[in-house]
């Protein structure tokens, strides 16, 4: 098989390169620089920093949510042959609970651009998505940027780097890797750290030295893997992939090759190249080519577009299981349907059905009840998202507590899933993070300081033992504290975990909160609701400051009288409230609360709204 394909023709005017870098370590500012050296924008162009973070959701967090596509070309002096050289880019999430997205396109890239901070080294996802890499045999380029910051401690990032691709069992040509020296954000990039370099030159050579060029027999049958699905109100899905063998133009006749077996005939009427971050109409396209083709109806990520009277199907995209499940399911609080236009069972199914079509990391499973959902994903994070989505598209859900998702052994013996969790912290918080991991069945695997002030701490603790704890970690941390985790393997379940110690402060009647019984109340715990918000019975408006619920009256009104009160009013002396974000809210929740989602509101409450009718 390799001699066969050492025979195949290589296309030498491009190259295709995935970027992958933990959150945070600059990568999409990276690219940023490279299409605006690549002089990919017009020179009067108004451009916005993180221009590959295209989505709201991604602008707001930091953080890149949905892999993409760019395409930038070369000056001619960067090339041996004369022609420019065409570099398409794939930008890819950097945090964990994306990681399907990682997977499934790095089957585009013959290369990875593997970005590392230089002060904070090798984190999580890193380990992620490069033993993914590897494991694709795709050719190495090390990045270690941010070399300006004050903390930057290159050399011993670097040695972190080739420990990482010793520990994930690189081969002799995976490791011997070239490296670059950067700073994204001001584009520059030298191959030593003492060298003298104002632009990204030494980066670009290093993509077309390193980087092989895609090997294409263009006279073979068609032959594309569907890595990417996109959808445009103009041109319907479009279906994006790689061209593996052989050509597509316009007019041409060809199969999918479904997930089923089965195959479905279509002809291409419209074709799509990359250039810079547009999608441009093109007639025709090559083995070795990123490209899109519009109007096929039903054609999902993992399937193959093939040749009509050749078809063969690729392997399918196998990504890693889900671990955490929620039930999403139509809202019946009191307030339903004031501030959604899609709010029925229907309309939550078949946005999920649409979401499950491009994001092949979740799985939706219908339950008895109809209008209810089960959810798994790779994550919270990735579950919150897709909730925050549905709700800014105009969607009111409720959500479940999240839970994990267990399978059994050829034994019958119940497992469950294990993560590997990254704490970064100062010095001090060693004991107190230690003891709250050890609570939750958390074990300690190793520990590290490089005698900055900060350790790092790896523990494997069970992923439901995880499920609420960021936000006592951040407390614990005094907001000091980095968390990452990772996915580990299923192992036996090991017990009972203890679930949120406090109980919930519960509205026993419906109205519009006031000052005076939040100051009444306030001694009790704490608040999440402000004055003149409107709420009903069995809603939470905050936590008790004890282990059970209280049902209390958080709409009672000051009786006026004619004698003057000496005070100042009590408004004047209210703690402010602790409103609740999508993410804390899951997190909060027990298993006989629910989250209520609507494009206005985030709401918690008792699944049984009634007090008399709650279990005591």
């Amino acid at each position: 098989m390799s001699l066969n394909k050492q025979n195949i023709p290589t296309r030498n005017d491009i190259r295709n390169l995935a970027i992958i870098a933990h959150v945070d370590h600059g990568k999409t500012t990276l690219v940023d620089t490279m299409l605006q050296q690549a002089n990919t924008f017009r020179a009067n162009q108004e451009v916005r920093e993180r221009v590959m973070d295209s989505m709201d959701l991604e602008r707001e967090r930091g953080i890149t949510i949905m892999a993409k596509n760019a395409a930038l070309r070369l000056p001619e002096e960067f090339s041996d042959h004369g022609t420019p050289i065409k570099i398409n880019i794939i930008d890819t999430p950097g945090h964990s609970d994306f990681g399907g997205e990682v997977e499934r396109v790095l089957k585009m890239a013959d290369g990875v651009l593997l970005l590392v901070d230089a002060a904070e080294g090798c984190l999580p996802q890193t380990r992620f998505v490069l033993s993914k890499a590897l494991e694709s045999n795709l050719a190495p380029i090390i990045v270690v940027n941010k070399i300006d910051r004050s903390d930057a401690r290159p050399q011993a990032v670097l040695n972190e780097i080739y420990d990482l691709f010793i520990d994930l069992d690189a081969n002799e040509d995976q490791l011997d890797f070239p490296v670059i020296y950067a700073v994204g954000r001001d584009g520059i990039a030298k191959n030593e750290l003492d060298d003298e370099s104002t632009d990204l030159a030494p980066l670009f050579r290093a993509i077309i030295d390193h980087v092989p060029p895609p090997r294409a027999d263009p006279n073979a049958p068609l032959q594309m893997l569907v890595t990417n699905i996109d959808y445009n109100d103009y041109v319907g899905r479009l279906a994006i992939g790689r061209l593996i063998r052989g050509e597509i133009r316009i007019g041409q006749d060809a199969v999918v090759c479904k997930l089923d077996g089965t195959q479905q005939k279509f002809r291409v009427t419209q074709l799509f190249g990359f250039e810079g971050l547009k999608r441009e109409p093109i007639e025709a396209a090559q083995a070795g080519d990123i490209v899109g083709i519009a109007g096929i109806e039903g054609i999902n990520i993992g399937e193959t577009i093939a040749d009509a009277e050749h078809p063969q199907a690729l392997p399918p995209i196998v990504v890693d299981e889900p671990t955490i499940a929620m039930l999403f399911s139509s809202n019946t609080s009191p307030f339903a349907g004031r501030d959604g236009k899609f709010v029925t069972g229907r309309h939550i199914r078949d946005r999920l059905a649409k979401e499950a079509l491009a994001n092949v990391a979740i799985r939706i499973e219908p339950t008895d009840d109809p209008d209810a959902f089960r959810v798994a994903g790779r994550g919270e994070l990735q579950l919150a998202i897709i909730i925050e989505t549905m709700r800014r598209e105009g969607y009111e859900l409720q959500i479940s507590k999240p839970e994990v998702v267990t399978r059994h052994d050829e034994n019958g013996q119940l497992l469950e899933p294990i993560e590997q969790v990254f704490v970064d912290c100062p010095e001090q918080f060693i004991g107190v993070v230690t003891e709250a991991l050890g609570r939750r069945k958390g074990t300690m695997m190793r520990m590290s300081n490089h005698g900055s002030g900060r350790v790092r701490l790896e523990f494997e603790v069970p992923s439901r033992g995880l499920i609420g704890f960021r936000g006592e970690f951040l407390t614990d941390t005094k907001g000091m504290g980095l968390l990452n985790t990772l996915f580990a393997r299923f192992q036996p379940w090991m017990g009972p975990i203890p679930q949120r110690p406090n109980g919930a402060l519960v509205a026993d009647r419906a109205g519009a909160v006031t000052a005076y019984a939040i100051g009444n109340l306030q001694e009790r715990g704490v608040i999440f609701v402000e004055p003149t918000l409107a709420v009903y019975e069995g809603m939470i408006i905050g936590e008790n400051s004890r282990e059970n619920d209280l049902n209390v009256n958080i709409v009672k009104e000051k009786h006026l009288t004619n004698i003057r009160s000496s005070t100042s009013d009590i408004a004047t002396r209210l703690v402010p409230p602790l409103v609740m974000s999508l993410e804390q809210s899951l997190e909060f929740l027990n298993d006989d609360e629910l989250v209520e989602a609507t494009p206005k509101a985030i709401r918690i409450r008792k699944k049984i709204l009634q007090a008399g009718k709650r279990p005591k």
